[in-house]
């Protein structure tokens, strides 16, 4: 199996449901746990309340301004996002002492290697899909990211 099919195959189970899978070939062996727990169901006799119960009203919220808000942040729209395609810990560099992969300002293009992601004691090199300028990293080095989390913002070129 490559680190594709390998990719494939995790966001298969996080999206199936699945807790675990397991695949044995004559030389490969790959278990995918999931760390979501099955729900419980509790069966529970609630007894009947003898008195009444007064409801507390919530306060009137405060006054909104008629005014619209102005944006809080620069316009974010004309950008591409790299986003992350799996779960894991997040590298910018392939260890400690060597360089990042890519700053704010570098050209990529599509092919090019622009993080790591470990996942389960393996190290993906992530590629970008896309071409253009990184504006923007947006999560912090060693930092644990989500599927499908927006990891850089591409200016396209």
């Amino acid at each position: 199996m490559d680190i594709k099919q390998i990719q494939d195959l995790i966001r298969f189970v996080s999206k199936s449901g699945v807790n675990e899978v397991s695949i044995e070939q004559k030389d490969f062996k790959i278990t995918i746990k999931t760390n979501e727990v099955q729900p419980t169901v509790v069966h529970a006799t609630i007894p009947a309340v003898t008195q009444p119960v007064t409801p507390v009203l919530p306060t009137a919220p405060a006054a909104v301004p008629t005014e619209p808000a102005a944006p809080s942040g620069p316009d974010t729209s004309k950008y591409i996002t790299v986003k992350s395609p799996m779960i894991g810990t997040f590298y910018r560099s392939s260890s400690p002492d060597k360089p990042l992969f890519v700053n704010v300002g570098d050209e990529i293009k599509p092919g090019s290697v622009v993080c790591i992601i470990e996942a389960m004691k393996l190290f993906n090199e992530i590629e970008s899909e896309v071409s253009g300028r990184i504006v923007k990293v947006l999560v912090d080095n060693a930092s644990p990211v989500e599927y499908d989390q927006p990891l850089f913002l591409v200016e396209p070129v």
